[in-house]
């Protein structure tokens, strides 16, 4: 019998959703994605289900988007982070181990962040030779300032819980990251659902640059050509 790539439990008009790859550090596979999409629209459409909670399964969040399948040419669905962004309730993630690439991408989607003190976080496109397609030059910067978005995204080297915390990408560090992020979702899913929408689209209006953040990272794609190394 195959293992599910992603697992849903509903505690308390919460949705929990658990990505279910823990061989592979959960790393993000086309099937895993559009999967993961399904589930949240029928969460969120789900009049018993306030809030989302997404975490992953065993010792990491999400290790990044799943290199066999982009050696394959597999093709990846582009607008996930968005149907995270634009669920019709709050989605919380628990960050309970390293949340790598396309792994903080996906956190970064989320309404807020809860981190146990096993994270870590990275953004490597750099480093891998590729560009952010899901909206992170937008939402890492919005997230922690622009100084700390650049030095993450071209270093590529990984941050702590604790300092994720000082530059507010994490709200909280916890022993139980998943039970904590329950309880709030617990909390958001007891007020007025109506209310909870509204105020989610306020601070969109606000502050959400996403949309331009997609905007530039396809230019920057179209607009790429690997040149000769002039030091050769």
């Amino acid at each position: 019998m195959t293992t599910p790539m992603l697992r849903a439990t509903r505690p308390d008009g919460v949705a929990i959703l658990t990505l279910n790859r823990p061989d592979k550090r959960n790393a993000l596979s086309p099937a895993l994605l559009r999967e993961l999409g399904d589930l949240l629209t029928a969460a969120a459409a789900d009049p018993t289900a306030g809030a989302i909670v997404l975490t992953g399964a065993g010792s990491a969040f999400c290790a990044g988007v799943d290199l066999a399948a982009i050696r394959a040419r597999e093709v990846f669905p582009r607008d996930l982070t968005d149907r995270i962004a634009a669920a019709g309730v709050p989605v919380i993630a628990a960050v309970n181990g390293p949340a790598y690439t396309g792994g903080l991408e996906l956190a970064l989607a989320c309404d807020f962040r809860i981190a146990g003190p096993t994270a870590r976080f990275a953004d490597t496109h750099a480093t891998l030779g590729l560009l952010p397609a899901w909206g992170m030059s937008a939402r890492l910067s919005a997230a922690v300032g622009q100084g700390w978005a650049r030095q993450l995204s071209l270093t590529a080297e990984p941050i702590d819980a604790a300092l994720a915390l000082r530059i507010g990408l994490v709200n909280e560090v916890v022993a139980d990251p998943v039970g904590r992020a329950v309880e709030l979702a617990a909390a958001i899913a007891a007020a007025d659902r109506h209310a909870v929408g509204t105020v989610r689209e306020l601070y969109d209006i606000a502050g959400d640059s996403a949309a331009a953040g997609h905007r530039a990272e396809r230019l920057a794609r179209e607009l790429t050509v690997r040149q000769p190394d002039s030091r050769q």
